[in-house]
């Protein structure tokens, strides 16, 4: 295998459906990365992607993991296939990126622990809303105590995803998509875990009220969280918004500060007062993920492969690592107990 000391990083993906595109635009854009191998079920998905970057197209996953040449994998298969891709990259000497969610339960995502760390490999999780220039900015103010005691939180999700959206994919189904907070929200429900901290008690309610006969699961959902430091929240999420993406908004409330990050997807600093301190001259966001018909979250890839870089040739943190993708699983595994009780 290359050494990644003295070489560019290597990277395959697998899985060529959207989300891969976004991949391999960004490790072609990255200072030391190179898109080397790809990989899906459907042979053309993999050569498409593959022609566009030069690399070696392949359509079973253990062919693709006897190519000596990949040092780290790019897991962007269905949700429910995270677990057993990543897995099975790690038994063959490879790191991984996996997009998000980790997976859609929390024992597989404890395997997934238990393999790279018997690997010794690293296991790297997409939870690229950290970088959103406001959040940054937020997280550097409750570090410093700007906020002081947080004592509650208020997480609106307010997207739109049409038949469309769902039409011949796995999406929207229980066994591969897992539910609404897997594929549209997981991201938001990390930065409740990153800013506020672990959830001791979750209550939830939620309701398929206009997918019934294109989704298997809730659109729409309420959550009352109560945290480990004592403060309280909530999170309000459907894809029902008409036509159109409205809000991914977080609201924080400490008893030094009032902050409202907004926006469609967390791109705005909408509000702000605190007792001696203003965040002034945010830097410039990405715009969101662009997938024609609709818009995701903000397109921070590329800074998550730059981090990889980072980690692997300068030995820096990581940005999430594995035990925080766990922890987001779990909040909403929760979050799913009880609306599916």
């Amino acid at each position: 295998m290359t050494d990644i000391n003295n070489s560019d990083l290597n990277f395959a993906i697998i899985g060529c459906g959207r989300i891969a595109n976004r991949h391999a635009e960004h490790i072609n854009n990255t200072n030391g990365c190179n898109l080397v191998a790809t990989c899906d079920i459907i042979s053309d998905k993999a050569e498409v992607l593959a022609d566009k970057y030069g690399a070696i197209a392949y359509s079973s996953v253990e062919d693709l993991l006897l190519n000596n040449d990949v040092n780290i994998v790019s897991i962007c298969s269905p949700n429910a296939l995270h677990a057993s891709h990543s897995i099975q990259s790690l038994k063959s000497g490879k790191h991984v990126l996996c997009e998000k969610p980790m997976a859609i339960n929390t024992y597989d995502c404890g395997e997934m622990i238990k393999e790279a760390e018997k690997a010794n490999k690293r296991l790297f999780v997409i939870k690229q809303n950290r970088y959103n220039p406001p959040v940054a900015a937020i997280k550097s103010a409750i570090d410093e105590g700007k906020l002081g005691r947080i004592t509650s939180v208020q997480l609106s999700c307010f997207w739109n995803r049409n038949e469309n959206y769902y039409a011949n994919s796995w999406k929207g189904t229980m066994d591969l998509d897992g539910g609404t907070l897997y594929t549209q929200f997981s991201h938001f429900v990390d930065l409740l875990y990153y800013l506020v901290g672990d959830v001791k008690e979750v209550k939830a309610y939620g309701a398929n009220f206009q997918h019934q006969d294109i989704i298997e699961f809730e659109d729409s959902g309420v959550v009352i969280l109560k945290f480990h430091n004592n403060a309280i929240g909530t999170i309000n999420y459907t894809v029902n918004s008409y036509n159109k993406n409205m809000e991914g908004s977080l609201t924080l409330f400490g008893d030094k500060g009032t902050v409202k990050i907004g926006g469609q997807y967390l791109n705005e600093l909408e509000y702000q007062q605190f007792e001696d301190f203003s965040i002034d001259k945010l830097e410039k966001g990405n715009k969101p993920n662009n997938y024609g018909e609709y818009q995701g979250s903000m397109s921070n890839h590329g800074k998550v492969y730059e981090n990889i870089v980072e980690v692997l040739k300068n030995g820096s943190p990581v940005t999430t690592n594995m035990f925080e993708g766990l922890k987001t699983v779990e909040i909403i595994e929760r979050i799913y107990d009880e609306i599916r009780k």
